[in-house]
């Protein structure tokens, strides 16, 4: 309900918004001046009709001013926006960002946000003590701890809500996240530091994580200013954080055929899977959504159209694909058409085993039931079979850099490499991949040193 108050000729209508992160109540503000000449009639029939529209207003989240706090603004930033335009894997990787943003700077008006306040915040960033997923070390013998206090470890690890794995995990010597440590102090009933101790001391954040951080505050104080409740965004008078430069992880020509040679021992999906995102460059969540009405089989190419996610909570789902170049059609060779129509008969022969089991779907790649296949699965197979197969220590992620760096060292031109990779042009791809054109720029010198100055042969 809102309240009026006179103040001289004008009036001020006040609204109350609910409570920010401190408890304190919100409150929204307008000040009305009636027109010259209305009667008293008119001016409290127009009076309350003001108080009631600027209420309505006030509840539909339209009216915004600098006093705003910022961890409000930036919730309506993410239902407003963020919500409706960015993919969700963007918006919970940002959801996990914001927590420490609001922690430093959600108190704070938005018109009194000042640069300072932002270096502050960045530095703080960059101090030791910061990361949350350092893992922690046990300082004392848990077996017997728990054994002097008459526990059970199955029980025991109920109530603290681990797993038993953990608590074997421990007695092994093996680390353990932050989080399952304060779980067992707090079922111990003991301070976290009386047990544990980080694994790796002095560890920071990484440059390119604060990086992220900058990213994120000035995406949204951009957007403040659009919506004018702030007149500049002072993000714009910071220096960004220095990001830390690292080259893509890829295999070499040696190591690829290696990788390859190991896959033999594997069933035959995965070895489809880590050859198709080699020979093609695709994306994990991209090869996760192909179809097979995505594969042209006489014509021997491949249509990128979407990308298959996952999120906690929700689960596989479908979305566009990265952006509009990513969106793209891919020529493969004879062998890959090959391998993929071997595939398509295995996995004809899975569905009939499972019969009533097995969920219809068109995925080239699906769990065991038929079901889309979560793309994080993937990942987790495809590091358990590096590690155990003693290759280099890559990730899936850089089967696409190995894909890359293999065509620009064979002197694929780079528009047509990023074309494959669906970036949106081809500095993208050249920023990702100097080490390969650096590599290929000096092969070309030395071909045209042959060239122009051919070695004299000894008579």
């Amino acid at each position: 309900m809102a309240t009026i108050k006179q103040r001289g000729d004008s009036y001020k209508i006040t609204v109350s918004c609910g409570y920010d992160l401190n408890g304190k109540q919100i409150r929204r503000h307008l000040t009305w001046t009636p027109e010259p000449g209305m009667t008293k009639r008119q001016l409290q029939k127009e009076l309350d009709r003001q108080a009631v529209l600027f209420e309505e207003k006030c509840r539909n989240g339209q009216v915004l001013d600098g006093n705003m706090k910022f961890a409000e603004f930036a919730e309506k930033w993410f239902t407003d926006y963020a919500e409706k335009q960015l993919r969700p894997t963007t918006v919970a990787g940002y959801r996990q960002l914001i927590g420490r943003i609001n922690a430093a700077l959600g108190h704070m008006r938005m018109d009194r946000l000042q640069p300072h306040h932002i270096v502050s915040f960045y530095n703080n960033l960059a101090e030791t003590g910061v990361r949350e997923d350092c893992k922690q070390h046990c300082i004392v013998n848990i077996k017997e701890l728990l054994r002097s206090r008459s526990l059970v470890q199955t029980k025991f690890a109920k109530q603290a809500g681990v797993s038993v794995a953990t608590l074997n995990s421990i007695n092994r010597g093996n680390n353990i996240s932050a989080e399952s440590a304060e779980r067992i102090a707090a079922a111990l009933a003991l301070p976290v530091k009386e047990l544990f101790a980080p694994a790796v001391a002095g560890k920071t954040l990484s440059g390119n994580t604060v990086l992220h951080y900058h990213k994120l505050l000035s995406t949204i104080l951009t957007t403040a200013v659009r919506w004018q409740v702030i007149t500049s965004n002072p993000c714009e008078r910071v220096a960004p954080p220095k990001s830390d430069r690292k080259e893509a992880v890829y295999l070499d020509e040696e190591q690829a055929a290696d990788l390859l040679a190991a896959l033999d021992k594997e069933s035959m999906q995965h070895q489809v899977i880590v050859k198709l995102l080699l020979f093609t460059g695709m994306r994990r969540g991209e090869l996760c959504g192909l179809e097979w009405k995505d594969v042209d089989f006489e014509r021997a190419v491949i249509t990128v159209r979407r990308s298959s996610l996952y999120l906690p909570g929700k689960g596989i789902f479908e979305a566009e694909t990265k952006n509009a170049t990513s969106e793209r059609c891919m020529k493969v060779s004879a062998d890959v058409v090959t391998m993929l129509k071997a595939w398509r008969a295995e996995q004809s022969k899975q569905r009939l085993r499972m019969g009533d089991q097995w969920q219809t779907s068109d995925r080239l790649f699906t769990a065991w039931n038929g079901a889309p296949i979560r793309p994080d699965v993937i990942t987790a197979w495809f590091h358990k079979f590096v590690t155990k197969n003693g290759l280099p220590p890559i990730h899936i992620h850089s089967l696409r850099h190995t894909n890359a760096t293999l065509l620009i060292a064979a002197g694929t031109n780079l528009t047509t490499v990023a074309a494959r990779l669906g970036h949106a042009n081809s500095t993208t791809t050249s920023k990702i991949y100097a080490h390969a054109i650096k590599s290929a720029d000096q092969a070309a010198a030395e071909v045209l040193q042959d060239i122009l100055h051919p070695v004299k042969k000894q008579a």
